[in-house]
């Protein structure tokens, strides 16, 4: 199986992202904005949610597969790397996550 990250797909998204929106799915959602990524972003939560609750393994990975790449447009649209969200969960290591989450403020 050939190594393919998440670094590879942001890669991806941004060499996508200078194309015209007639070439490029990307572009297109790019241009619509942020709203639109994330709005694109929770139909693709909500179908990787219903796969996962009883769907063929298959159709779960495809959906996960979908979920990843919207969020990372959505990151993208926001001009947020993947490394500054890893940071992020890097920084979350030092407690247990209940303590983590405790901590939050709302």
């Amino acid at each position: 199986m050939a190594s393919f990250t998440l670094h590879d797909l942001e890669r991806r998204i941004a060499e996508r992202a200078k194309a015209g929106a007639d070439a490029s799915y990307t572009r297109k959602l790019l241009d619509r904005g942020p709203a639109h990524c994330a709005k694109k972003l929770g139909e693709e939560a909500i179908e990787t949610v219903l796969a996962g609750t009883g769907e063929r393994r298959d159709r779960v990975i495809a959906e996960a597969a979908d979920l990843l790449y919207h969020l990372l447009v959505l990151l993208k649209a926001r001009g947020i790397k993947l490394a500054e969200v890893e940071a992020a969960l890097q920084s979350r290591t030092a407690q247990s996550g209940l303590e983590e989450k405790a901590a939050r403020k709302d």
